[in-house]
């Protein structure tokens, strides 16, 4: 076949075995909204990073458009296409076009060529499976055949947007949708910028296998739905097996109506940023060496007489160490942490450390710079996950400046255990320091700039002291997720003397749902019922609820010590106005939590926060500079 390469302005694919799934890596397509959702007249001066001008189209709209769009590209005859199945690739030409059903007629071309992986997939098979789709197939399997001329390049582009379009963009459940939104804003664009910041390694590997994984549940869960339906509409009324199927397609809904949000958080970028993504870390703690020993590691690129007589006086001497010790040198960090076990002590003598992968630590380690962190600097190159994952019962980190490069996840991330930081330079490239649930996270005179999203956010159930640290510089300083859940246990947190200022937003965030500030609204109004979260109030309530709020905030405040003064700094509002805001929405948690254990018939439910052993204290911190304030809420 002399002509059979595929055309459409460069498509990078082979002759008769296009690659699908590599193609979009190799060669993008121009960006799908020029074609399919932008008016006529503006396609012509748009580039991908000006924002198009769309013309609004609804879910059930999207066929329509498709279709007239493909009217006004594609010729309706006389081009040649490979017909590529998984199976087969066969030579057809085309000679209608269904663009209402987005399908072409099509005829065996002459010579016959095929190129199939089953040796018995004959010439009467294709004429067969021909037949039995009447000669009509989706434009999404033909890839257009070069001819040379340039007549059908704008139709091979075309059919490539639609087939760029089906199988990234469309999900099968899109045209049930409601229709009272713009389906190019709702749909096509997150998923698109979805789409281009997996290819470009912009989202975290585990993420975009989650969002596959639950891609994949709701199209099967939607697929048998649409069949359960179907046999509900051929079954008697009345029937038993009609109330057993009514029950079964109640559950695929709810669980369908499920994913579909969850794959919407990953979409939107903004609350893809904010909820983040709760990587399970899988490091195995080496525990303690098999002969009972610690071991010393000592990491130097170069290592002179000075400094090693410098490090037997002040590190390795009997003073600091116990009995006889053993050393191990090394000339890179990674690979000392790679080496520890139970106990060991990795000392990081001055210089310039570039390292490509991540320091996993499971198990009680010290890993403290020998001088000062300027002067100590670590810093990660190449487009890893994360660069510090810590999952240790006790891990302390010193004197140390790490730097980070094309990262995908935050710079250091605590899944469980303590993990104690100081006298430490974070500059970061996406988050800074993730404090996962039930996990401990102890900064102290520290420096943390450069996140491009937030600082430090901080989970429900874990840990957080910051004592004397500065945080600046990034699109928000400290971000504290919801934990009004019923699952969720209150995080204790603990901020003094921490300089928080030119962050773009906020200096602290708090994450709350929408419902929530709804139900303040209600309480404050003396509304008794709050519909959404179906929690009965009576004005007795509303008013223990006032009188609880108060004492809690001057318990609070009394054991933080705070300011009196009317003329409250700038510095001394913001660290009343946190502590405020977390006893308020701590106590509203502890009321949902009364109703439930009365519920349950336990009558005694205790109303004192502390009692909960939620202990903040927020003193001393200035907030200076930052974009939005000191401090502020996200409603989701």
């Amino acid at each position: 076949m002399a002509d059979g390469l595929p055309s459409g302005g460069g498509l990078g694919l082979g002759a008769m075995a296009p690659e699908r799934t590599n193609w979009a890596a190799e060669e993008e397509p121009e960006p799908l909204e020029k074609g399919l959702f932008q008016d006529e007249e503006s396609c012509s001066d748009c580039s991908y990073h000006d924002k198009p001008v769309t013309t609004d189209c609804k879910a059930s709209e999207v066929r329509e458009f498709t279709a007239e769009f493909l009217e006004k590209v594609l010729e309706p005859s006389g081009w040649r296409a490979v017909w590529h199945t998984n199976v087969f690739e066969v030579l057809v030409e085309v000679t209608d076009v269904d663009f209402a059903a987005l399908k072409a007629v099509v005829k065996l071309a002459e010579p016959y060529v095929c190129d199939s992986e089953v040796n018995t997939f004959t010439l009467d098979c294709v004429k067969e499976l021909l037949e039995l789709k009447e000669c009509r197939l989706p434009l999404q399997e033909l890839w257009v055949v070069f001819d040379g001329s340039g007549v059908f390049d704008q139709t091979a582009l075309a059919i490539e947007h639609v087939r760029f379009f089906y199988q990234n963009i469309w999900r099968s459940w899109d045209e049930e949708e409601e229709d009272e939104y713009d389906y190019f804003v709702r749909c096509v664009e997150p998923r698109l910028r979805l789409y281009y910041d997996i290819l470009e390694d912009r989202v975290p590997s585990g993420l975009v296998v989650d969002y596959r994984n639950l891609l994949s549940q709701c199209e099967e869960s939607y697929r048998k739905f649409l069949n359960l339906r179907s046999s509900l509409s051929n079954c008697n009324s009345d029937s038993e097996q009609e109330n057993i199927s009514m029950v079964e397609g109640l559950k695929l809904y709810s669980e369908i109506e499920q994913l579909k949000q969850k794959l919407k958080l990953i979409e939107n970028p903004l609350l893809r940023y904010v909820f983040g993504y709760q990587k399970n870390s899988n490091i195995q703690a080496k525990g303690i060496r098999p002969n009972g020993q610690k071991v010393t590691h000592v990491v130097s690129s170069t290592m002179m007489t000075g400094l090693l007589r410098a490090l037997l006086r002040d590190k390795l001497c009997e003073e600091h160490c116990e009995g006889e010790i053993e050393v191990q040198f090394h000339r890179d960090p990674l690979s000392a942490i790679n080496a520890c076990f139970e106990g060991d002590t990795v000392i990081v003598c001055p210089g310039h450390y570039v390292v490509d992968g991540t320091f996993s630590i499971a198990d009680s380690i010290e890993l403290e710079g020998y001088g000062l962190p300027d002067d100590i600097v670590i810093e990660k190159r190449g487009k890893g996950d994360t660069f510090v994952d810590c999952t240790g019962a006790d891990i302390k980190i010193s004197n140390i400046k790490f730097v980070q490069h094309d990262a995908v996840e935050g710079i250091l991330i605590i899944h469980r255990g303590k993990t104690t930081l100081e006298n430490c330079v974070l500059q970061c490239e996406t988050t800074g320091v993730t404090v996962r649930t039930s996990a401990e996270f102890l900064m102290k005179n520290s420096d943390l700039y450069g996140a491009k999203g937030a600082g430090i956010e901080i989970y429900p159930g874990s840990k957080c002291i910051l004592s004397d640290n500065g945080i600046h510089h990034c699109k928000e300083g400290i971000l504290i997720k919801d934990f009004l859940d019923e699952h969720y246990d209150i995080p204790k947190i603990s901020m003094v003397n921490n300089v928080i200022h030119n962050n773009e937003g906020y200096g602290v965030v708090l994450v709350k749902p929408t419902i929530f500030s709804e139900l303040q609204d209600n309480a404050h109004d003396g509304i008794e019922e709050n519909k959404a979260l179906k929690i009965q109030t009576s004005e007795e309530a509303d008013a223990a609820e006032r009188v609880d709020l108060e004492e809690l905030i001057q318990c609070a405040t009394g054991r933080m010590e705070l300011y009196e003064r009317t003329d409250l700094s700038e510095q001394v509002e913001g660290n009343c106005e946190i502590v405020n805001e977390l006893v308020a929405v701590s106590t509203q948690k502890g009321h949902m939590k009364k109703k439930r254990l009365s519920e349950l018939g336990i009558t005694q439910a205790d109303d004192n926060l502390m009692s909960q052993e939620m202990f903040v204290a927020i003193v001393g911190n200035q907030f200076k500079w930052n974009g939005k304030g000191s401090f502020g809420t996200f409603l989701f």
